[in-house]
């Protein structure tokens, strides 16, 4: 889920927070560079710690960017987007890796994750609101429930999108849907699973090659791990795989881990496993250097999994394992 993070130079940016507070008209120019700088300085790094640390210090740059100017559709969805990310890289991906001795600690970082998600997701929702006056609204519905339709007032607005809306669309599913991955017994959350994918369907309607798969990668997820009842269907999940492979160009190592914990994992499937961890951690992170951060992490996810499998596939002794990784 870290894709290309649209920001510029940070020193720019402080140069802006403390010199265009009370400068009427600003907001034009902060506007323009959060909107059009589409700097790869982030996503082309391959130093995963040292984007780690500097994330936080942007994200709060940008916070007070937004105090200045809530309204700025631009700010509201880079800020929230950046609290996707960082949540997703480097709050849950680590906490995940954690030894199970550590449960304290792991579940207290999943929970900031979690947080981190909803925040996100609030600034995410603000922008598609002012965009669209009632968006939120009109998702509300008093017979609410998991297996309910979309209101016609919210499927009336999705309709009014455009493609530069798709980036909140599938940022705003991915924080919601991820808040709820770590929380599926909260019923606030499980009552808008539909909500998200509401989401994600317009956006795919819109712009199906956005992020080259990401959406196909989001709905391979979301209908391989969702449990059937709740609208879970494993051959729509491999369709929108065979399709995130295809646009991807196959440079996408998270979609191997992916299918990995989607499928061969529940299925006890050490071979498969162990072939698509292989794969993943065979890719160049210089054949897609815009995406070189994100297969960097993904790559340190596959050695982890690889070190973690005897845990994860009972079947198999230790001796079935390969050592080398």
């Amino acid at each position: 889920m870290l894709n290309k993070i649209p920001l510029n130079l940070l020193l720019i940016v402080c140069c802006l927070v403390i010199n265009c507070i009370a400068v009427p008209g600003c907001s034009i120019a902060i506007n323009s560079l959060v909107k059009n700088g589409n700097s790869e300085v982030f996503s082309s790094d391959s130093d995963p710690d040292l984007v780690g640390k500097a994330l936080p210090f942007t994200i709060k740059l940008f916070e007070t960017l937004l105090e200045a100017f809530p309204k700025n559709k631009a700010l509201l969805e880079t800020t929230g987007s950046l609290f996707v990310m960082y949540a997703n890289a480097f709050v849950q991906g680590p906490a995940d890796q954690l030894p199970q001795d550590m449960f304290r600690e792991k579940q207290a970082e999943l929970d900031r994750a979690g947080q981190l998600y909803l925040r996100g997701l609030d600034l995410l929702y603000r922008r598609l609101e002012l965009r669209y006056k009632g968006f939120s609204a009109a998702f509300q519905n008093e017979d609410a429930s998991v297996i309910t339709a979309i209101p016609q007032a919210a499927d009336k607005i999705l309709a009014k999108m455009k493609k530069d809306d798709v980036p909140s669309l599938y940022w705003a599913a991915v924080a919601g849907i991820s808040a709820y991955s770590l929380n599926p017994l909260n019923p606030a959350l499980s009552l808008r699973l539909n909500e998200f994918l509401a989401l994600i369907n317009q956006a795919y309607k819109i712009d199906p090659y956005f992020n080259n798969g990401a959406l196909d990668e989001f709905l391979f997820l979301f209908y391989g791990q969702i449990p059937a009842f709740l609208g879970g269907d494993m051959e729509k999940a491999e369709l929108h795989y065979n399709l995130a492979m295809e646009k991807s160009g196959g440079l996408n190592a998270g979609l191997y881990i992916s299918y990995a914990r989607v499928v061969s994992i529940p299925n006890q499937d050490y071979d498969t496993f162990k072939e698509y961890m292989e794969k993943a951690l065979s890719i160049d992170i210089n054949a897609d250097p815009s995406n070189r951060l994100v297969n960097v992490i993904s790559q340190r996810k596959a050695k982890h999994l690889l070190d973690s499998a005897e845990r994860l596939f009972i079947l198999y002794g230790a001796d079935d394992y390969d050592d080398d990784y």
